[in-house]
């Protein structure tokens, strides 16, 4: 404990370095978060999340990724692999996705412990849901769309229009969610099919839907391009964690001019 964490950090501690870092009330922002990079945290994932509402207050609004991608189709999974003979029992017999009480799926501790904190509200999406707390959550998390969940229609998409923030509390580029919604703004993404249980209207339902191929591999690379070009990022310690406050919008858009270029170098490339 003593190497990772020079002294205990607290509520109050983590909240006075997210204000240096350039949060501050009334902002919306996304947080994409990693609780080990903190060091040390008195309270751990809890005292995290109390850190940032008291920083943004009920002025602003939180939000989260809250995806669960266990509750997909088996045919997709490769880590690892189902045999064939299983999908049917597995499409049949997967609880539904319940935002009440489904957990989060490799979203982390802070992820997790958000989801369930007093007045969090959460999409009602099989995969790709989101939680959110705040004066916007309404507006952030109603109406995801099942097909393209994490394009115009989602929350990543009512962010942008509300000039968001992505905030990288410990967590690199390839973590980055938001950047999924510039893979949606390129000219014929690839797409792939999908699905997964819920309910609606009450009742159980399995349904398919159609999704982007993403492309988060190469998000790591985007992201150093986009700091070399010294666009807007604000960049500090949170904990013992290097963290990144960055404008929704300038990010999304760049990373949209990048992928077009990428694609359109890699199309030159094969037909060479």
């Amino acid at each position: 404990m003593e190497q990772h964490t020079d002294f205990p950090k607290t509520r109050n501690s983590l909240a006075e370095d997210l204000r240096k870092l350039g949060i501050k009330k009334g902002m919306r922002v996304i947080t994409h978060s990693s609780l080990k990079s903190l060091g040390w945290v008195v309270g751990g994932p809890i005292a995290v999340v109390q850190a940032l509402i008291d920083v943004i207050t009920d002025e602003g609004t939180l939000v989260m990724p809250a995806h669960t991608a266990h509750y997909s189709d088996p045919a997709g999974w490769m880590n690892p692999p189902v045999p064939k003979e299983w999908w049917p029992v597995i499409r049949d017999e997967m609880p539904a996705f319940d935002p009440a009480i489904t957990p989060t799926y490799y979203m982390g501790a802070i992820a997790e412990a958000f989801r369930t904190f007093p007045d969090v509200i959460r999409s009602n999406h099989p995969t790709e849901s989101f939680a959110a707390w705040g004066k916007n959550k309404e507006k952030i998390i109603n109406g995801q769309s099942l097909d393209f969940a994490l394009g115009e229609k989602s929350p990543l998409g009512k962010m942008y229009s509300l000039n968001g923030y992505v905030l990288l509390l410990g967590a690199g580029y390839d973590s980055n969610t938001t950047m999924h919604l510039a893979e949606h703004r390129i000219p014929h993404p690839k797409t792939e099919e999908n699905g997964g249980p819920f309910y609606e209207d009450g009742k159980r339902v399995w349904r398919t839907f159609t999704q982007a191929v993403y492309r988060e591999d190469l998000f790591e690379e985007i992201g150093k391009a986009y700091e070399s070009e010294s666009l807007p990022v604000l960049k500090g310690k949170v904990g013992m964690a290097d963290c990144r406050l960055i404008p929704q919008k300038e990010l999304v858009d760049y990373t949209v001019k990048w992928l077009k270029n990428y694609d359109k170098a890699n199309k030159t490339q094969m037909n060479a």
